[in-house]
């Protein structure tokens, strides 16, 4: 099972995303385009995300 956890909030243009550890520490926590959403998932360890 993945260390690290993500929530994304999907709107229609930007996407606010918001990560943590296994403990609980904020990893990230940002608002990003639609568009850049790929490459910053892709920049990442795998994980569990939730939408």
């Amino acid at each position: 099972m993945s260390q690290f956890v993500y929530g994304i909030d999907l709107a229609k243009h930007s996407f606010s995303i918001h990560g943590e550890d296994h403990q609980g520490k904020v990893l990230i926590q940002k608002i990003i385009s639609s568009s850049k959403v790929h490459s910053t998932f892709a920049n990442i360890p795998p994980a569990i995300i939730g939408m």
